[in-house]
């Protein structure tokens, strides 16, 4: 292994410890002799269009200081060797080993659905669905380069369930990292599309593209406006001098596979597929991208694209407040969503979920318009409308079942500190718990209201949150290391 790579722990927190773990795993798990390629992500915080991404809509996320490491190395033989300190204290298994013949049988891809068998045979180690997924992928379209196996090394500080996207953190830093070292370079929009064809497909998590876009798009003090049709990427925008973010947790742990998330996503597609057919439009499957989806020739298949206006005016009240299951697949035997189930015993919330999709887009855009124009400082009336956006967004999430009383309790808390220098928070990401965004101005006013909300928060629920604060790079803008 190679002296110190020139390393900026300002842009990339956690790199200095990270580049130590890989030193003192020389000889145990890495060839000394041997290079070893090294890449981080980021955790994000979603600031406006969560649950946006699916249906088309424009999102504006940031990153977070915390971050996932992976260092991968190549091996002469056929074996996999996966390290990941991280999972010790859950009781998950920290070495995992395979071969390239779990991925390919025969010199054929192993059927998905026998894949995903494998991997979940052991709760202990069914962490590894995505890192798998990643080498299953990378065999797929790279059979020449991915010949051989690899020595890996993991470790996160990205905390679990907090809704900040620790799973795409893991899959754009193992990619990059597992590519790099097979001579392969992804980045950008190919790799946040082919990990989310991870996430969806093998880890059966019916993710947008929203986080993996962030994670591996952003950078320092910005935001990644993105809109997802299904990947056009906007500038990045910095974050406005005088204003600053939190992230602060509500202790209610969040998953993207939880029945919530699946419900209000599944609801919004049966929404449109409503929709639809009130306008007499015919609805396609189209498979030629990455991910497989349904279009259609007056909206693309993207909800995203119906305005406000024109939503409330032709269906919005032509909906089903809630749709069980049941009653929807008696005329309905295809679902216009091909990554969710309708589940027959479930309600489904079509009209909020629909109302939320095509709002969300338009609350998102205005936010994203209040900030990129606005001169600096930024105008009272601007900030109090970019609070009531974030307040509007939340509401929009209560409206699709994926509130939660701690997350309610943090937005009001904030809400009461009107006055103080803080504008407006709101639940993010997939929601049904994790992590409320707050934003406020970058004063010593602003810190300590938040302080208040934070002690408020505590001694009424018992929780002492963990708090977000500051950004980083994203994976593109830290690059491979190499040592």
């Amino acid at each position: 292994m190679n002296a110190s790579p020139a390393i900026n722990p300002q842009l990339a927190p956690g790199i200095e410890q990270f580049v130590e773990l890989c030193r003192q795993h020389s000889g145990s798990l890495f060839a000394p002799a041997a290079k070893v390629f090294i890449s981080r992500a980021p955790g994000r915080l979603d600031l406006l269009g969560g649950n946006d991404d699916y249906t088309g809509g424009l999102v504006f996320e940031t990153t977070i200081r915390e971050a996932t490491f992976f260092a991968a190395q190549p091996r002469t033989d056929g074996r996999f060797v996966l390290v990941n300190p991280s999972v010790r204290s859950m009781g998950w298994h920290e070495r995992v080993e395979f071969t390239l013949e779990d991925l390919y049988r025969g010199g054929a891809p192993r059927n998905i659905e026998e894949l995903r068998a494998w991997i979940n045979a052991d709760p202990n180690q069914n962490w590894i669905a995505t890192l798998v997924g990643n080498l299953y992928y990378l065999k797929m379209k790279h059979p020449q380069a991915v010949a051989s196996g690899l020595n890996m090394l993991l470790d996160s500080s990205i905390p679990l369930g907090k809704g900040v996207s620790s799973s795409a953190a893991l899959e754009a830093a193992g990619m990059k990292a597992c590519a790099a070292a097979y001579g392969i370079r992804i980045e950008g929009i190919e790799l946040a599309t082919q990990t989310q064809w991870v996430e969806n497909a093998i880890a059966q998590s019916a993710s947008g593209i929203m986080d993996q876009f962030a994670v591996i798009m952003g950078n320092v003090d910005s935001f990644t406006p993105m809109t997802c049709q299904p990947c056009i990427p906007h500038p990045l925008v910095r974050l406005p001098h005088g204003l600053r973010i939190w992230g602060l947790d509500s202790g209610v742990r969040h998953s993207v596979a939880g029945i919530e998330y699946e419900s209000a996503r599944a609801a919004t597609f049966m929404g449109y597929q409503l929709i639809c057919e009130m306008a007499g439009l015919p609805v396609r499957r189209d498979d030629s991208g990455i991910l497989a989806r349904y279009t259609d020739p007056r909206w693309d298949g993207y909800m995203a694209r119906i305005s406000p206006s024109l939503f409330r005016r032709d269906y919005e009240d032509a909906l089903p407040k809630t749709l069980s299951g049941a009653e929807f697949l008696k005329t309905h035997p295809v679902h216009f969503d091909p990554y969710t189930p309708v589940r027959p015993e479930v309600n489904y919330p079509v009209r909020n979920c629909a109302r939320y999709a095509v709002e969300e887009n338009y609350r998102v855009q205005s936010f994203y318009e209040l900030i990129r124009l606005a001169a600096a400082p930024l105008a009272e009336s601007t900030l109090q409308a970019l609070g009531e956006l974030m307040y509007g967004a939340h509401t929009g999430y209560s409206d699709c079942g994926l509130g939660s009383a701690e997350t309610d309790l943090i937005v009001e808390l904030v809400r009461a500190q009107a006055g103080h220098d803080l504008f407006g928070a709101k639940i993010t990401g997939g929601g049904a718990g994790g992590t409320v965004a707050v934003l406020g101005s970058d004063s010593a006013a602003a810190q300590q209201a938040f302080e208040q909300v934070v002690a408020a928060y505590r001694q009424q629920t018992g929780i002492a949150p963990y708090i977000f604060t500051g950004s980083s790079q994203g994976a593109d803008a830290f690059g491979i290391l190499e040592m």
